[in-house]
């Protein structure tokens, strides 16, 4: 069996610079080397996605980034409600673009679905969004 990942979509940021940018104007409780996003469900495969797994971002349809999987840790919101914490290292990796249908909440991704990183060389290499796109639909990118 392979890695696991999720893959969720990133609301309210356009692009990984958009999420780097919330990430810096709202910084980390946790510290410097740590980001948290809390969702409503908590994965049932735990374990497969802690050995290694991150989670994949979705920006605009487009898979563009992902974050390693650190730990995840129960939150309790304010109405009472435990949720899942998914602790994510702060550094956020650039990712060939992968096309992707918007969809709600959080799906898990296979290792051999998932998209390759980038090259740090290309890591900040940013296309058009329409090209992007065009490329990742046949398989270029």
């Amino acid at each position: 069996m392979g890695k696991l990942h999720l893959i969720k979509l990133c609301v309210g940021a356009e692009s990984p610079e958009d999420l780097l940018a919330w990430r810096a104007a709202n910084p980390s409780p946790l510290g410097k080397g740590l980001n948290r996003h809390t969702t409503r469900m908590w994965p049932k495969r735990e374990d497969e996605l802690l050995d290694g797994g991150s989670l994949y971002w979705v920006f605009r349809g487009l898979v563009r980034a992902r974050q390693r999987i650190v730990r995840l840790d129960e939150v309790i919101g304010a109405d009472g409600i435990r949720r899942c914490g998914i602790i994510l290292d702060a550094e956020l990796i650039r990712t060939a673009p992968m096309p992707k249908r918007a969809f709600q909440g959080w799906r898990y991704l296979p290792d051999a679905d998932a998209p390759r990183d980038l090259d740090r060389t290309r890591a900040h290499e940013d296309l058009p969004a329409p090209l992007e796109r065009a490329l990742a639909d046949i398989g270029v990118v």
